[in-house]
């Protein structure tokens, strides 16, 4: 994988400051400081995992296969009852987008 800019990636910088935050931070500070630490850390290995997420091709199939480019045409088309015909493959869709999402912001959610 090579970055627009070169190295480092962007989800290296970003696993980079994390790990500042981990470990320097959050060993020096207490109390509400070491609580937001850890809340970024959190919030940065998220972003993290969506840069390196490869599931985007199976979630762009997946709403090709509806005919959409995109989650909000999609809902949009929900909404309108465009797809009340459609339950299943409307489910099977979603269930491929909600995994994605659970993947990258709860890694491990599906041995549990």
């Amino acid at each position: 994988m090579s970055g627009a800019h070169g190295r480092p990636l962007a989800a290296e910088l970003v696993a980079a400051v994390a790990e500042f935050l981990e470990t320097d931070v959050r060993e020096a500070t207490s109390g509400k400081v070491n609580f937001h630490a850890r809340v970024a850390v959190n919030a940065l290995r998220i972003v993290e995992r969506e840069l390196l997420d490869e599931g985007a091709e199976e979630s762009g199939a997946a709403l090709a296969g509806l005919g959409f480019a995109d989650e909000n045409e999609l809902a949009a088309a929900i909404r309108a009852g465009q797809m009340d015909g459609r339950a299943d493959d409307v489910t099977a869709c979603l269930r491929t987008l909600v995994r994605r999402r659970l993947a990258v912001a709860h890694p491990g959610y599906e041995s549990e």
